[in-house]
């Protein structure tokens, strides 16, 4: 794979920290296709020196194209390059979407090309260190049979391990790392919200250990791993924090009862206390629920 030069179509966060990968890993990187200054920006940033080219350029002088744009227009690029008659038979075009399978690369397998959907598990804030948080990930892999090959020695050349997910499955593939990685960030900035609001002049500190514990324990331990007082089933708690976030934080009211309920319902389901008890916690936190929607409505 190695003798193929790679072109980057786009100057996303995913797609410049993959390039300079490669590079890292002994690839050859012809240029990069940014259009929008801020894209021209970052390829400036991250792969700082490597040439800007038009896409035809581009496309006759790579043996890669990776696609680094959004995943709405990843079909119109390739679709692009197809209809162009841009594409050799055998070049890898391949993009780094974590939600799109081999669907949206139709016109360029069509055209001969061989078509890879690799998605590296990793949160990517623009930085030109992103590139050194790549080794040892896990790289969710969509390819037809007989490129596996190829999709894994990419995935390896750059330290990676290869997670081999069905075209169908991956959006739901994408969608679990929204649930565990996007949405902890909005839980997390919630939490230092309310500790803000209790007057802690550092929330981070006072969450951080905590949190790193609890999601070691929840890696290790899944349901098994929950705590406090929902799983307690301790009424007089929950009604005592329901309170406290009406009187001061009340538009953090809504993500406790939310994030509440799906403890108590996990908790339920997993056997972590008497269903009993659970089903009071339960009913409690759905109530309120509605209350909380009454009065937005009002």
């Amino acid at each position: 794979m190695m003798d193929r030069p790679v072109g980057v179509i786009g100057a996303g966060r995913v797609g410049t920290a993959l390039g300079l990968a490669l590079v890292r890993a002994g690839y050859e990187l012809v240029g990069v296709n940014a259009r929008s200054e801020a894209s021209r920006q970052r390829a400036a940033d991250v792969l700082p020196g490597t040439p800007l080219r038009d896409v035809p350029t581009l496309a006759k002088s790579a043996g890669i194209l990776l696609l680094s744009v959004t995943d709405d227009a990843i079909g119109s690029v390739a679709a692009e390059l197809a209809d162009g008659g841009l594409l050799q038979p055998g070049q890898i075009v391949l993009h780094v979407s974590g939600a799109c399978g081999l669907a949206v690369l139709a016109p360029a397998t069509e055209a001969g090309a061989v078509p890879l959907a690799v998605h590296p598990a990793m949160t990517f804030p623009g930085l030109p260190t992103d590139a050194d948080n790549l080794a040892g990930l896990a790289y969710a892999v969509t390819t037809r049979p007989h490129d596996r090959p190829l999709a894994e020695e990419l995935v390896r050349d750059v330290g990676g391990v290869p997670v081999w997910i069905a075209d169908e499955d991956r959006t739901l593939y994408h969608a679990a790392l929204v649930l565990g990685a996007n949405n902890l960030i909005t839980l997390l900035a919630a939490a230092m919200e309310a500790l803000m609001a209790a007057g802690v002049p550092d929330p981070g500190f006072v969450l951080a250990p905590l949190v790193r514990a609890s999601m070691e324990n929840a890696l290790r331990h899944g349901d098994q791993a929950l705590t406090g007082p929902v799983r307690r089933a301790d009424v007089g708690t929950i009604e005592a924090h329901l309170r406290a976030l009406r009187d001061r934080a009340p538009h953090l009211l809504p993500a406790y009862l939310d994030f509440g309920l799906n403890t108590a319902r996990r908790s339920r389901r997993a056997a972590l206390n008497e269903a009993g008890r659970l089903d009071e916690v339960i009913a409690l936190l759905e109530a309120r629920s509605a209350e909380a929607r009454d009065d937005i409505d009002r």
